[in-house]
Formats: structure tokens, C-alpha cells, sequence
């Protein structure tokens, strides 16, 4: 369960007017509610650092986060001290706050699809002269080879 609720949205609206209109759901809604607002209040004391946690759990004293990777949950341990006082100021009874590094669905990299190489006519002329001025060198030949292939390739395909 994701408690960003900072980006209230007609689908978080939704979720919360569904809790209210059923009677056995409506007894979740305060514990939603405390959840979102821990997690707003976390984010607000750890910005940077928190933009990638979430809370997984608040039971007992002991908060659990989790961190996409392991460099994250190094940086944020450092502050883990700084969240807890301040959780406790704004009134959180928190004893202990543990971190799990969980890969999240929001940290991975969508498939990349591959590009092709486009050049224009004007470009394909251009290496085709190029090719043609070189002065033959025995240093120049690879290049002069391989823009000559280059410029055969476009004009085919």
C-alpha cells in the first residue's frame, strides 16, 4: 500500500469516498489517513532523501521504510536520527526506525527503443564529396573506405 499523498488525485478521492460509504471499510479510513500524514511529515523533514522511501509499516513504535536500493538506505540512515526527532516533535511516538531496501516499480527504466540513424540527402552528398577530396594516403584509406560504404548504404536502403 503507497501512502504519497501529496498528489491528491481524483483516484485518491475516490478510494477515500469508497471507505467512507461502506461500514466495514470506514474503520480503515482514520488508519489511512494517519499513514498519508506520517508520510507527508517524514517528506517534509527529509525532502531529498525521502522522495524515493515510502512507509511500509508504523506499529509498536517501529517505522519501517523502504529504499529503492542500498545507496539510498546509506544516505538516509546518516539522517535517520534528524527524522526521528523531528517525528517526535510533531507528536509521532517513534521508538526505532529501520529501513528495507525494496525495489519499487517507480525505479525501473523502461525499455529503451532503439533509434535509427536518419541522415538527410544533403548530409549523404556531403560525406560522398568528402570521400572523394581525401588525399589517398595510406593514413586516409580506412576513412575514405569507410565513408564510401556509408554513403553506398544510404543510397540503397
Amino acid at each position: 500500500m503507497r501512502f504519497n499523498s501529496f498528489k491528491q488525485n481524483r483516484t485518491a478521492v475516490e478510494a477515500t469516498d469508497f471507505l467512507r460509504r461502506h461500514d466495514r471499510m470506514a474503520a480503515l479510513l482514520p488508519a489511512v489517513q494517519r499513514m498519508a500524514q506520517l508520510q507527508q511529515d517524514c517528506a517534509a523533514v527529509l525532502p531529498t532523501a525521502f522522495s524515493f522511501c515510502e512507509i511500509l509499516s508504523f506499529e509498536d513504535g517501529v517505522l519501517v521504510l523502504s529504499t529503492p536500493n542500498a545507496s539510498v538506505a546509506a544516505k538516509l540512515k546518516q539522517q535517520l536520527p534528524k527524522l526521528q526527532e523531528a517525528l517526535v516533535r510533531k507528536g509521532w511516538q517513534i521508538d526505532n526506525v529501520r529501513l528495507k531496501v525494496q525495489m519499487m516499480r517507480e525505479m525501473s527504466t523502461p525499455p529503451v527503443e532503439p533509434r535509427k540513424l536518419v541522415i538527410p540527402e544533403v548530409g549523404v552528398e556531403s560525406f560522398a564529396e568528402l570521400s572523394d577530396k581525401l588525399e589517398p594516403t595510406k593514413q586516409n584509406a580506412g576513412l575514405i573506405a569507410a565513408l564510401r560504404r556509408l554513403v553506398a548504404h544510404r543510397r540503397d536502403g
